[in-house]
């Protein structure tokens, strides 16, 4: 090993362990008290604006029974049984905590669980509870508990940003591996994890460096000083990246290594772009293997969905009449020409449809295509468009800023053409530029909004268009469309890539 090795060589395997994975654990412990802290008040709140709300401020209301109580003693042994079993069930595991809707839905399914119990144990002993009692506190709790952890999710999440908060992660395996992991990292700061160092088992002569992401980082080759060079790093975790060159039993070592010195240890499947959902650990023999659920692009086009658009569209339609109204009289009133401006688009499975939008432009924009992408032949012509456009009105410019010139594609989605939510409809000349891959994005019907549109809209490249449209092809789901629109109105308020 290097020099740089030479300090914690000299460390005993006591103090290595003692230094390994500190960093970590004292953010996420603190997390965890304040976030026992903040269930304990909730609950307790909860259950005590269903006393007030059903009974009042009286204390000699109570629950009849061979375990007859007044509901302020009743409310205090709910508060302290709801929040044990939050403790007991794991809803503030630290490896929950930051990403994801595991701990959503942990806190969901354990507070279902409490109550299930309440309930029957009342039926078993005769316990006559008030059904509005429960009936205010459980959904009051629940609700209280999932909004307080989304502010200490983002309170986590502007740490994490601020470089505060994370976990330093060691990749073993080849410096490109490490590479993208870093790539990933960087691009989702709220993930909470920054690659420090790289351990490449295959490498071969003296230790140096690579840059990553997050900058330079040391590359080391010597495997069996692996817990050296995480010291050295100051690594909270391990990630492995290139598990068959440790063997499995060297990986199994490794584990009882680094669980000794309180360190994590994760393993990469290789699985780019592959939503958590799909995934299934399934042991088979004596092994672990990975199950891939297949692709979700058929439950896109099932009635679930064409429902959510229908009256998703149909409402928005309704709520949104004045704005068209509006917007209406202000294009004819300021430039000649039509109100709407009707576009051939490529849909699902390559049919074409007239795409509705507001004219933001002139009404001779078309005739002044070729001249522009000319001028701008450095552009990508695949998804051409420039930030200063001349052809946009005044009007035009406002209502692109807000995505108002795209409300009229409502009328699109209620018929059925395109859906709420989707991959971005394209041009004839687009799609000829698909490979069988980008192709894979026409399975489905097009949408107003998809994952393009919250990350980066129109600051996106072709690629990274065409590879958030085809995840969102193969993850479907219906919660993640209603993810999609909660975040489309945050990135429509900023404005973000929108001209």
């Amino acid at each position: 090993m290097t020099a740089m090795l030479e300090g914690p060589k000299t460390m005993e395997t006591g103090d290595a362990v003692v230094a390994l994975g500190g960093h970590r654990e004292a953010w996420q412990a603190k997390l965890v008290r304040r976030l026992g802290l903040t269930d304990l008040v909730i609950v307790a709140a909860s259950v005590l604006v269903a006393q007030v709300w059903k009974f009042g401020f009286h204390a000699d209301a109570a629950s009849t029974g061979p375990l007859s109580m007044n509901y302020q003693s009743l409310g205090a042994a709910i508060t302290i049984v709801w929040w044990l079993g939050l403790t007991i069930g794991g809803a503030r595991d630290p490896r929950l905590l930051g990403d994801g809707t595991a701990e959503y839905v942990r806190i969901a399914r354990i507070s279902f669980v409490v109550f299930g119990v309440i309930a029957v144990v009342s039926l078993l002993f005769k316990w006559d509870l008030s059904r509005g009692y429960l009936a205010i506190a459980f959904p009051l709790g629940v609700v209280g508990l999932l909004i307080g952890r989304k502010v200490w999710r983002l309170a986590l999440h502007r740490s994490r940003r601020d470089g505060h908060a994370l976990t330093h992660s060691l990749v073993v395996g080849r410096p490109a591996s490490a590479v993208r992991i870093s790539r990933n990292f960087e691009a989702s700061p709220a993930s909470g994890h920054r690659v420090v160092g790289v351990l490449d088992p295959q490498g071969t002569g003296p230790a140096g460096s690579i840059t990553t992401a997050a900058g330079e980082v040391p590359v080391f080759h010597d495997t069996a000083s692996l817990l050296d060079a995480a010291v050295s790093v100051n690594a909270d975790s391990v990630i492995v990246a290139s598990a068959e060159a440790l063997g499995a039993d060297g990986l199994r070592e490794l584990a009882w290594q680094l669980n000794a010195a309180g360190v994590e240890l994760m393993v990469s499947p290789h699985l780019v772009d592959v939503a958590g959902t799909r995934m299934h650990l399934r042991p088979l023999g004596n092994e672990p293997y990975i199950h891939l659920a297949e692709p979700q692009y058929a439950a896109a086009g099932q009635w679930p969905k064409r429902l959510l658009d229908a009256l998703g569209s149909g409402t928005l339609l309704l709520l949104c009449s004045p704005i068209l109204l509006v917007t209406a009289a202000a294009i004819v009133l300021t430039s000649r020409g039509g109100v709407f401006y009707r576009q051939e688009r490529i849909g699902l499975d390559g049919r074409t449809f007239g795409m509705i939008k507001f004219r933001s432009m002139r009404a001779d924009a078309d005739a002044q295509l070729k001249q522009l992408m000319a001028e701008h032949a450095g552009g990508d012509v695949a998804l051409f468009k420039i930030a200063d456009d001349p052809r946009v009105t005044t009007v035009g410019r406002f209502i692109r800023r807000f995505s108002i010139d795209e409300l009229p594609q409502l009328i699109n989605v209620f018929k059925g053409d395109m859906s709420l939510v989707g991959p971005r409809p394209q041009r004839d000349h687009e799609v000829a530029l698909y490979d069988h891959v980008a192709h894979r994005r026409l399975t489905v019907r097009p949408g107003m909004t998809g994952l393009w549109q919250v990350s980066g809209r129109s600051d996106l490249s072709w690629e990274d268009a065409i590879r958030l449209d085809n995840y969102y092809v193969e993850n479907w789901s219906l919660m993640g469309d209603l993810i999609i629109l909660s975040r489309t109105v945050r990135a429509v308020l900023r404005s973000d890539g929108a001209y």
